[in-house]
């Protein structure tokens, strides 16, 4: 039986992340992920830059209608030895193989073409640039 496609999330906030200067402390920002529709679905946070910016939870399973407050956080960085014009996170999302399940898997992020789970051609991703403000 076909999989359905996850239904899109929203994110509060919606378009970008923005780390503000000085850059000499750690700094944390918060974003809400919302499930609006009507399946469970398990997501996960990525970065192009995982040595200097993590997340927590970086993982987890949202049920119908939940939402989620994920710290982003941003380690001390010297912005003019560093390009941070690449910098991103990333957030996919994916119907859970099992409509009760509570606990995240990686192994519904994992695989490729030939023993992808699946459901895994189903995931959407949405990527946030992360911009220093100086």
């Amino acid at each position: 039986m076909a999989q359905l496609p996850p239904e899109d999330i929203a994110t509060m906030p919606a378009q970008k992340v923005v780390f503000n200067a000085p850059f000499d402390n750690k700094a944390t920002y918060y974003v809400r992920i919302i499930n609006p529709g009507t399946k469970r679905i398990g997501f996960a946070f990525k970065t192009t830059k995982p040595k200097r910016i993590n997340m927590n939870p970086p993982n987890g399973v949202l049920g119908p209608k939940e939402s989620v407050n994920v710290a982003i956080s941003c380690d001390a960085f010297d912005p003019s030895s560093e390009d941070t014009k690449g910098d991103r996170v990333t957030v996919e999302w994916t119907n859970t193989p099992d409509p009760a399940a509570t606990a995240f898997k990686l192994e519904w992020f994992q695989g490729d073409d030939d023993d992808a789970p699946p459901h895994y051609d189903q995931m959407q991703k949405i990527g946030s640039p992360l911009q220093p403000n100086m």
